[in-house]
């Protein structure tokens, strides 16, 4: 496929979004970021229900939506309604990537499921996300916070001796969707290779067990329950926060060198040549007396002047701060960009450039429909045919 200078690598490249709440729209909208024109499939009565997760709302749409949903047009159509799926079929036989997160089943009822597709678009990388995959029962719903419970991330996260505890953010619907995002990259290379499309499959479960890494390694190692260690890490000491005087910092002398120059840098070299402190090995077997001492040191400064000091001297460290103030320091990417509604809506951007191509021009999300008739005419339906579906409620349209 021929691409102008400077194109994002996706540009040409259709997808179809049959997904709602967070994995599914994660996947698209980083392919969405990369250039791919995505098509959002919505439900005519209220859309991804996430538009309602609120508040805070901007212009009418929760702030949930806006995260994981631009740069992509918004068809509203009635998947239970026959001619709702027959136009989501020709949708989906159009383009290159399909992806879709129903209940287990759910898409096959409908006709919209990889056998159907393939048959009208044998080339297309269709991508199917679900919570459990093909464990039984096949028909359990997924969701983040269960698949945290399940998978073992929730027991080692937490204080010692506190409650299991969910991570801040839903860390598994987005692991899931950047998984998605991986396969399907590398079924469109293998198809632009051999002509053949593919089925990708993604399971929240799996891409939880994926995460644990070494914490997973250890407990099939050892055959024991990993125990929790809220901020502090199991294996590497001192790897945690410290109480500064006005707030915390936070503390990664990953080896014995940077734990060297940690010593330094808070004038007490005597804890470097502690025989109970002179490697890792021997820090994480004395980890509390060491803790200890330099819990003492901490409090004595604030956390702008640890900063400041550690990286002076090489440590690896970070203040820590809230949300909105670590937005407002300036290292995140986020940008102003113009609502349907009216007004301007500031939104984080992606997480890669490529110095081969821009990837700037980036669009707000869409309101529920906002797309229906531009989408659909593409497919040659007229506007007495958009009439007669929105009379029937099949499609939506917004004012937009």
């Amino acid at each position: 496929m021929f691409q102008p200078a400077n194109a994002p690598p996706l540009a040409g490249v259709r997808v179809v979004d049959l997904s709602r709440v967070l994995a599914g729209p994660y996947a698209t909208m980083t392919l969405a970021d990369l250039g791919a024109d995505v098509v959002k499939i919505e439900h005519p009565a209220g859309g991804d229900e996430t538009r309602a997760w609120g508040p805070p709302f901007a212009g009418g749409e929760s702030a949930y939506f806006l995260s994981v949903n631009r740069s992509k047009r918004s068809v509203a159509l009635d998947l239970k309604d026959p001619e709702g799926r027959e136009l989501a079929l020709e949708l989906c036989a159009r383009a290159e990537v399909v992806i879709e997160n129903f209940r287990p089943g759910s898409a096959a009822r409908l006709g919209l499921d990889y056998e159907a597709v393939r048959q009208l678009r044998p080339d297309v990388v269709y991508c199917t996300i679900s919570g459990f995959g093909l464990r039984e029962p096949t028909d359990r719903a997924g969701y983040d916070f269960t698949v945290q419970a399940e998978s073992g991330l929730m027991a080692i996260t937490g204080e010692l001796n506190g409650e299991p505890m969910k991570f801040g953010v839903a860390i598994v619907d987005i692991l899931t969707g950047l998984n998605a995002v991986t396969a399907i990259l590398a079924a469109l290379h293998r198809r632009d290779l051999t002509g053949e499309g593919d089925l990708v499959e993604v399971s929240l479960l799996d891409s939880a067990f994926a995460a644990l890494v070494n914490v997973g390694a250890n407990a099939l190692l050892t055959g024991e329950e990993p125990q929790r260690y809220g901020n502090a890490h199991p294996s590497i000491v001192p790897y945690q926060p410290f109480r500064a005087v006005d707030g915390w910092i936070a503390v990664a002398a990953a080896n014995d060198g940077l734990y060297a120059r940690l010593c330094t840098a808070i004038e007490r070299p005597d804890l470097a040549a502690d025989e109970r402190y002179a490697t890792n090995e021997a820090r994480v077997l004395n980890r509390e007396p060491l803790i200890a001492e330099l819990e003492a040191v901490f409090v004595g400064r604030s956390a702008d002047e640890w900063e400041r000091l550690l990286l002076a001297a090489g440590v690896p460290a970070g203040k820590i701060r809230g949300v909105g103030e670590a937005l407002r320091t300036g290292q995140a990417r986020t940008r102003r960009v113009d609502h349907p509604t009216g007004g301007t809506v500031e939104l984080v951007g992606p997480p890669f450039e490529l110095k081969s191509a821009n990837l700037g021009a980036w669009t707000p999300p869409p309101l529920l429909g906002q797309h229906t008739a531009e989408v659909l005419r593409e497919l040659g339906v007229d506007d007495e045919r958009l009439a007669s579906l929105e009379e029937r409620g099949v499609i939506a349209r917004s004012a937009a």
